[in-house]
């Protein structure tokens, strides 16, 4: 337990004295919340939205033996 209680001490001691450093980490945290959420919006729609279950696993279904076809020849 000593060592987790050293190893939190050590991070938590280095991101205190920080100086542009924290400044980059929100640069990051920025860059993935831009990637992750407004590209995910815009440009990647879900591809069976307004399908009901069952429709999903035949689709699903189908492309999974089709692939599997494939796979074998």
């Amino acid at each position: 337990m000593n060592l987790i209680l050293r190893i939190w001490a050590f991070y938590r001691d280095g991101f205190r004295e920080m100086t542009w450093g924290r400044t980059l980490w929100l640069l990051v945290f920025a860059k993935i919340v831009i990637l992750f959420l407004v590209l995910r919006l815009f440009f990647f729609k879900p591809a069976m939205a307004g399908k009901t279950d069952e429709q999903k696993s035949e689709i699903v279904g189908s492309h999974l033996t089709e692939q599997n076809n494939n796979y074998k020849q």
